[in-house]
């Protein structure tokens, strides 16, 4: 893949996104893939030691843990479609994410697909903007994360797995969990898994036995009802668009005198680049709900517009559009940001379809189920608004292999109850913030518009105000009590806003009703974010 020069301008020297990778040669192969038609003439019901559901972000790195981690285990990995996938989310990775790629021996994962080093968040917000940067490193040195093309990854990640010779790579799919399972349907036991061809055309399928068997299919999990029956409600749903730009000619915009990014909002300054930011996260909360742009490659950036509601408008009766320039227009206002405007209004213009995808919240629950482990999106979902579920389906792998390496009897009892005890601070601040920013960011009631204000004010104190929260986000400071801290802060500073009548979004009223709304905002900060622990807590 080619990499203009531009790209060198911002290197990521903690995890390098423009050398050479060294599975590069296994990128587009297929001679590595087996057929379910070639893998059922076998002729015999096949053992692994390990079988793998899904070769995604996450099973593609889990199955190349555990090969490199048990050289003399047979893996066997399943997965509907090998070839590049295409979807609109999993295209930002987080510093904390950047480093259990490392501890999983794949720092160099992000190399020749044109990905782009992330510094922080570039926030806008009634015609005001503030700065996120993420935190450093005990050297000094900036921590970043990185953004791409989701399928490019999942390629380079299928093609560290495909050049393991004791992992084996079937196209088909996963029908049945063999094993036991309740009255209610609820699996209490598996042995081994069913496949059948991506397509059936008829009854063929092969069962395979396996020591232990992973979950791991993702977000849309078919197998996720016999660990988790309850009911799952879309929060929000994001709409994609992609933005064409020409790439920023010099470094002065990633690179300025106080040693973070250090932009000057231009619409003449970066040469054909109309981001607020380049190489870092855009958010802008005017729109109906949050705006994020991220670049997937220096000449591409991803747009996500959120539309709150569990339903979404029409695409047929031209409502969704309606809805989505209305958005775009009041995100990137024409007076503030001309450049910006018009592209994103062009970009909307010129999709011939609108790809969107429900934003959701699963909890994780307990494991209790011998012989399977359900991780990543399969077992635990939160939104995509922080850009956090790699992350923590990294650090899920990370931390489970390190235990399987610790206990090589694999008593899967004792080593998934401590695996969800170690996974659980990291998970309960990415997806409790996830979920609380949203409500915030989407604001559907003054009080919670009011709350945003008062988390825009907070994030711009700089100092711990600025570095914790954004530590939250990253992934890099998984310390739950910490972040009740910091929210019930915001939520007092949005008292404070509303009795002295400081406040932009909801002003006016009387001195008793400004007390009485005040207080009134405490509890719906509360009502906002203790719910969501409660559920996170209880495995």
């Amino acid at each position: 893949m080619t990499v203009s020069s531009e790209a060198f301008l911002d290197e990521n020297h903690d995890w390098p996104t423009h050398g050479s990778y060294e599975y590069t040669a296994y990128y587009h192969s297929r001679k590595e893939v087996v057929s379910f038609d070639d893998f059922a003439a076998q002729g015999r019901s096949p053992r692994y030691d390990f079988a793998v559901i899904g070769a995604g972000p996450i099973g593609a790195a889990l199955a190349y843990k555990l090969a490199v981690d048990w050289p003399q285990r047979r893996i066997l990995v399943v997965e509907k479609n090998w070839a590049e996938p295409d979807r609109i989310v999993g295209e930002l990775m987080q510093p904390s994410g950047c480093q259990a790629m490392e501890r999983l021996g794949l720092r160099m994962v992000f190399n020749d697909i044109g990905s782009v080093p992330v510094h922080g968040y570039y926030i806008s917000y009634r015609g005001r903007s503030l700065y996120v940067p993420y935190m450093r490193k005990e050297d000094g040195r900036q921590l970043r994360g990185v953004s791409f093309h989701h399928g490019r990854l999942v390629m380079n990640l299928r093609a560290a797995c495909k050049a393991q010779s004791n992992i084996t790579c079937v196209e088909g799919s996963v029908v049945e969990l063999l094993g036991k399972t309740d009255s209610m349907g609820q699996q209490q036991q598996v042995n081994g898994v069913r496949v059948a061809a991506a397509r059936a055309s008829d009854d063929k399928s092969v069962d395979v036995t396996a020591q232990l068997t992973f979950v791991c299919d993702g977000i849309m999990s078919q197998f996720r009802k016999r660990l988790n029956n309850q009911a799952i409600e879309t929060i929000s749903h994001f709409c994609g668009l992609v933005l064409e730009h020409e790439p920023v000619q010099s470094d002065e915009y990633f690179s300025g005198p106080t040693g973070t990014t250090d932009h000057i909002l231009r619409a003449e300054a970066s040469g054909g680049n109309v981001l607020p930011m380049p190489h870092n996260g855009n958010v802008l909360l005017d729109g109906v709900g949050p705006v994020l742009l991220y670049q997937m490659s220096e000449r591409e950036t991803r747009v996500l517009a959120d539309i709150p509601g569990s339903q979404l408008p029409s695409e047929a009766s031209g409502q969704l559009r309606a809805v989505l320039r209305d958005s775009l227009a009041r995100a990137a206002p024409k007076h503030i940001s001309p450049g910006l405007h018009a592209a994103l209004l062009s970009a909307l213009d010129d999709s011939r379809r609108i790809r969107c995808i429900g934003s959701k919240f699963v909890p994780a629950v307990a494991n209790k189920v011998d012989g399977a482990v359900w991780i990543g999106d399969a077992l635990n979902v939160r939104h995509p608004l922080t850009g956090g579920g790699m992350t923590i389906g990294l650090w899920d792998v990370v931390l489970l292999t390190d235990l399987l390496q610790e206990q090589p009897d694999l008593n899967m009892r004792q080593i998934t109850a401590k695996w969800q005890w170690q996974r659980r601070p990291r998970a309960l601040v990415v997806n409790v913030l996830s979920v609380a920013l949203h409500a915030l960011f989407a604001a559907e009631t003054k009080e919670l518009a009011l709350l945003r204000e008062a988390c825009f004010d907070y994030l711009g104190r700089g100092s711990y105000f600025t570095m914790q929260p954004s530590g939250f986000l990253s992934g890099l400071l998984p310390n739950p009590l910490l972040l009740l801290f910091h929210f019930f802060s915001v939520a007092f500073l949005a008292v404070y806003l509303r009795i002295s009548n400081s406040s932009v979004s909801y002003p006016g009223d009387s001195l008793p009703i400004r007390f009485y709304s005040a207080f009134y905002t405490l509890f719906v900060a509360a009502r906002v974010i203790l719910p969501v622990i409660w559920q996170e807590l209880r495995p």
